[in-house]
């Protein structure tokens, strides 16, 4: 698969090439009170849309008066557009301040040793290990988004999970599995749902209730899938898929070294208080990306300073903790600018102002428009499904497709909720199989097991969780989730 990056190239000539061939449009806008507590939202009026111009623009190669967004000026108009409180520059310096603040947390190690010490006093009591990785795996990638990590903890856990007799299948769906369940289903992920809230303007963690549920539901569903597979690999090993490629563990007698101490407690208690602390500044304050990113990084400061007392960071540790974890993010947070750079070439995302992405709008909305607003919901999880095959990034496909959902919603009788709903679901479940997602092919790797043996194994799993999540988008709209 060509790097993100090279799709979004080619997605710009493309973007570039429509601006010459379609019309460009405006819709007049309308406010409604929304819901039983009657808040008043302005939405799209579905039957205002208007051509503003005879024929296509055009858009230029360069643009050297800085009006204007050539194709050439994408990236670097698309990073710096907005302001503090939204895309684009809000939300890559949002991310990158975040993913700062995280890489001291995991730098201070105080995460990895509460694990291996809950691992290493249950060690003998097999049948805990199991349920407990998979919750707190799970809470991970619900908190805070946690993925490329898992590789880290499979490196750790294949060994150990294979010596308890069970395959390094299971080992990978107790890591990587569980963390995109709780990815996928989060009420409070600051790299995907926070994201896809503030381009929806969603009030960010808004709908807890019904996502904190949802979350319970699939984590239920994934650990009793895991529960059945291990206890028919510990009775039959040999039926395992991976019982030749597991060989190279099975006779290492994995001893688990638990070095939990003071410190990691006073660092994880700093680390639940923070996240108390954002869900009260959201829930209490309104708090929003600006203050919730501030949030993080007084966390990251503190954590830091305990552990820089306690002899294991020293400052400079700290300061390249906070560039290391900033550095991970830099990914996503070029292409959440570089995807608001081709938001610009189509037009902007202004539904008053005449541009192609409206007119895009006004066609996709027709297609859809003999369609329920279920089916129109899970056609838009089917999208996001298929997309993130391309865009792996959960930030990033928050910044491409978001601006095209969240009117779009608008205009098939869907809340804004909802889309965020569906592109929450379809991102974070299709990380489960697809080739392009780094977690996935690392924590693979490091069991080794080949990707086609994985996807025999998980196709049946990936489409139950799938359906499941249908379901929950019906049920959304049904329930009216806004």
């Amino acid at each position: 698969m060509p790097d993100a990056f090279v799709i979004l190239f080619f997605v710009i000539l493309i973007a570039g090439a429509m601006t010459f061939v379609v019309r460009p449009g405006a819709f007049s806008t309308e406010t409604v009170a929304m819901g039983e507590t009657g808040d008043e939202r302005t939405v799209i009026d579905a039957n205002s849309f208007r051509y503003t111009a005879d024929s296509p623009a055009g858009v230029a190669l360069f643009d050297g008066s800085g009006s204007q967004t050539g194709l050439l000026n994408y990236a670097f108009d698309g990073l710096v557009s907005g302001d503090r409180w939204g895309s684009a520059v809000g939300v890559v310096a949002f991310i990158l301040i975040v993913g700062g603040a995280f890489g001291i947390v995991m730098k201070s190690g105080a995460i990895h040793n509460g694990i291996l010490a809950l691992i290493a006093r249950t060690q003998k009591a097999d049948k805990l290990i199991i349920p407990l990785m998979f919750l707190l795996f799970s809470l991970g990638g619900a908190v805070f988004g946690m993925g490329e990590e898992a590789i880290a903890f499979c490196i750790v856990l294949v060994p150990l999970v294979i010596a308890l007799g069970y395959d390094s299948i299971t080992a990978v769906l107790i890591t990587y599995v569980a963390t995109q369940i709780g990815f996928a289903t989060s009420w409070m992920n600051p790299f995907s749902v926070a994201i896809a809230q503030g381009i929806a303007d969603v009030p960010l963690m808004s709908g807890q209730t019904f996502r904190i549920t949802m979350w319970a539901v699939f984590t239920l569903a994934g650990l009793i899938f895991t529960l059945r597979y291990a206890s028919k690999i510990k009775q039959q090993p040999a039926t395992s898929l991976s019982y030749e490629s597991d060989a190279f563990f099975r006779n290492k007698e994995e001893a688990v070294r638990s070095t939990f101490s003071r410190t990691d407690g006073i660092i994880l208690l700093v680390f639940l208080a923070a996240i108390l602390w954002v869900i009260w500044g959201v829930t209490a304050k309104a708090y929003y990306i600006p203050q919730i990113a501030s949030q993080f990084f007084a966390m990251g400061v503190g954590i830091g300073i305990i552990a820089c007392f306690a002899g294991r960071m020293r400052a400079n540790d700290i300061s390249q903790a906070f560039v290391e974890g900033a550095r991970d993010l830099l990914p996503a947070a070029l292409i959440v600018g570089m995807a608001k750079g081709i938001v610009l070439v189509l037009g902007g995302d202004d539904v008053t102002s005449p541009s192609v992405l409206n007119t895009l709008l006004h066609h996709t909305s027709e297609l859809m428009a003999d369609t329920s607003s279920a089916v129109s919901a899970v056609a838009m999880l089917v999208f996001q499904g298929i997309f993130n095959f391309f865009i792996a990034s959960g930030s990033g496909q928050a910044a491409i497709t978001m601006p095209l959902m969240a009117p779009l919603s608008d205009l098939v009788g869907v809340s804004r909720q909802v889309a965020v709903l569906a592109f929450q679901l379809g991102d974070g479940l299709t990380n489960l199989i697809i080739p392009t997602s780094a977690s996935l092919i690392g924590c693979l790797g490091v069991a080794r097991l080949d990707w086609s043996v994985w996807i025999r194994f998980v196709w049946r799993f990936v489409l139950m969780l799938l359906l499941l999540a249908a379901g929950t988008v019906v049920l959304a709209v049904m329930t009216g989730l806004s």
